[in-house]
């Protein structure tokens, strides 16, 4: 069997507020989320009822919108728009994006590769959608992510499956679809996927506080005054903002990110040197609830230029169980019902699949399934894939993932290929 850990869990703000009902919609509640450990009864109830509810709804097309390249890429949750809450309460909204030039294009596919958000405000503020930032399949600006050692880049082709991998499937959804969770265009006004920004040398570091600084990496963070923010300045979402640093190739993520004065202040922090094998300690969580860093695990459009995805890919699913096991280092949930999938849980397409009549776009993320599989990082809707927005996707052919069934995939051992349960590096 794999590694297998547990730790304390602290809830997020949208896990939270979908706890005490503070969201109204449910299908608002089902995005990247964590979990609410020692919640009243009621609130476990409700947060039970909201896990298990689609986010399945019929909408219209988005409006979409191009602009020059730029060193950055930038996303939008489906998330409706709320308070904070106390322990993290949201800062005057400083940053913008206003310098980003944008235009308008029609929209790429007929419908959001990502499902169907919650709708739009009737006068959303305008969010640019740049290209994201140039680099080779497994680098940006310069700076590899992670030693080709990491577990990101392991082939897991031929592993055996897990003991409980049928449970595992038929608690995240047998029946549902595959999503990527990202495109071209925009929704709810902002651009589809989770952003990132490259900072070049001599980017200044600000002061970064954190609502959870026991388990987050103290600041300063070169974060820029207008760094990507995912949703865009107004979101009430996961507010992700995800930062390389050419200088030292750093990687510095933040979740629950708001301006404040001089800086930032986010619910967490974490900071990955991309040179390392190092994992966070034990028991710490990350910008991401499993405690792994979220930008290796992004489908970028480069890497279908490329012809080929060579790593692991983030994945949601519903719910999870107060477990997590290697890689990751953080559990999200107080559930200890064993058919429920831990964090760090490996998912792999079967080898037997056929993907033949699949777009070119969705050839190369379902063979890289196959290859790298899909590691469990957070609460959210089920079988949804995190990728990086670019204008070059088609969003058509990304809604095709949605002919591939849970049941299409096996979850599997991973435990062969621990060098150290503290480090990343493979066998």
């Amino acid at each position: 069997m794999s590694t297998v850990v547990s730790s304390d869990r602290r809830p997020g703000i949208r896990r939270l507020l979908c706890a005490i009902g503070a969201l109204s919609a449910l299908a608002a509640c089902t995005g990247g989320n964590r979990d609410v450990d020692g919640a009243l009864e009621a609130a476990r109830q409700t947060d039970a009822l909201v896990e298990t509810t689609p986010a399945e709804t019929t909408t219209t097309t988005p409006a979409s919108t191009t602009s020059a390249s730029t060193t950055s890429a930038l996303a939008v949750p489906t998330i409706a728009a709320v308070a904070a809450p106390p322990e993290i309460q949201r800062a005057p909204s400083t940053t913008s994006i206003a310098s980003l030039s944008t235009g308008t294009k029609a929209p790429t596919g007929s419908s959001p590769a990502n499902g169907s958000p919650t709708p739009a405000p009737a006068n959303p503020p305008p969010v640019s959608a740049p290209r994201p930032a140039n680099g080779s399949p497994t680098s940006l600006g310069g700076c590899t992510l992670f030693p080709r050692s990491s577990y990101w880049y392991a082939n897991v082709s031929t592993l055996p499956v897990n003991p409980s991998s049928a449970a595992y499937i038929a608690s995240i959804g047998a029946s549902s679809g595959l999503k990527a969770d990202f495109g071209s265009g925009l929704w709810d006004g902002g651009p589809i996927g989770i952003p990132y920004v490259v900072v070049p040398a001599g980017q200044p570091k600000v002061p970064v506080t954190f609502g959870y600084d026991d388990e987050s990496d103290p600041g300063p963070y070169p974060i820029p005054a207008d760094a990507p923010i995912e949703g865009g300045a107004s979101s009430e979402g996961d507010r992700h903002i995800l930062v390389v640093d050419q200088t030292d190739c750093t990687l510095y993520e933040t979740w629950s990110t708001y301006p404040a004065a001089g800086g930032w202040h986010a619910g967490s922090g974490a900071v990955f040197d991309l040179r390392s094998n190092a994992l966070r300690p034990a028991g710490w969580t990350s910008s991401d609830a499993a405690g792994l860093p979220v930008l290796p695990g992004l489908v970028r459009y480069d890497e279908i230029t490329a012809g080929r995805i060579d790593h692991a890919i983030r994945i949601t699913v519903p719910r999870t169980q107060k477990l997590y096991v290697w890689p990751a280092r953080h559990f999200a949930s107080s559930r200890t019902d064993q058919n429920l999938p831990p964090m760090g849980l490996w998912l792999r397409l079967r080898a037997d699949f056929d993907t033949s009549s699949f777009p070119r776009e969705a050839q190369i993320i379902l063979e890289a399934l196959k290859q790298h599989g899909a590691i469990v990082a957070d609460n959210g809707s089920a079988w949804y894939m995190s990728g990086a927005p670019d204008e070059r996707w088609n969003n058509d052919a990304l809604a095709t993932l949605r002919r591939v069934p849970g049941s299409a995939f096996d979850a599997i051992e991973t435990s062969s290929m621990i060098a150290d349960p503290n480090s990343g590096q493979v066998h």
